[in-house]
């Protein structure tokens, strides 16, 4: 697992106004942007969602894309990788993935609220780290799935 300063794609309670994003990335953030992660499914779990690959790039999930202010990076991950329980050799609770995620490219470095959806404008993709459920927990899912349909987390239903 390489290092590399990449912004975050969050989903879940490390997004705006969830309960983890004030302690881990309040007063770290440069940028917030609104993003979409294609071929990926949301899956309910003990107070927080987990997110699985999927191979339909229709199946998307709703987040931001989170840019740590310069010389924070480090910092951030090592509390991030910690809080997912993220480790080195894959056999965590969550694993961290470089992906592409679609983000609006008008200045949005505010919090997006709720939804997490490119609003209208022109889009582009950014290669950002993603927490995944870990290879054990991917497994359990695919096996009694729980799915969230609408792909946002807390589920707007």
């Amino acid at each position: 697992m390489t290092d590399r300063s990449l912004p975050f794609f969050v989903y879940g309670t490390l997004r705006p106004g969830q309960r983890n994003h004030a302690h881990f990335l309040g007063g770290h953030c440069a940028r917030i942007q609104p993003a979409v992660l294609p071929g990926a499914l949301l899956h309910e779990g003990p107070g927080y969602p987990y997110l699985v690959a999927d191979p339909d790039p229709r199946r998307r999930v709703h987040g931001e894309l989170v840019t740590v202010r310069p010389g924070e990076f480090a910092q951030v991950l090592a509390a991030l990788d910690l809080l997912e329980e993220c480790r080195p050799d894959g056999s965590g609770l969550y694993v961290r993935r470089p992906l592409p995620v679609t983000v609006t490219t008008a200045d949005s470095s505010t919090d997006t609220g709720a939804t997490g959806t490119p609003g209208p404008g022109p889009t582009e993709q950014v290669t950002a780290w993603v927490y995944l459920a870990g290879p054990d927990e991917a497994a359990r899912l695919r096996a009694n799935p729980a799915p969230i349909a609408s792909g946002s987390w807390p589920d707007p239903r």
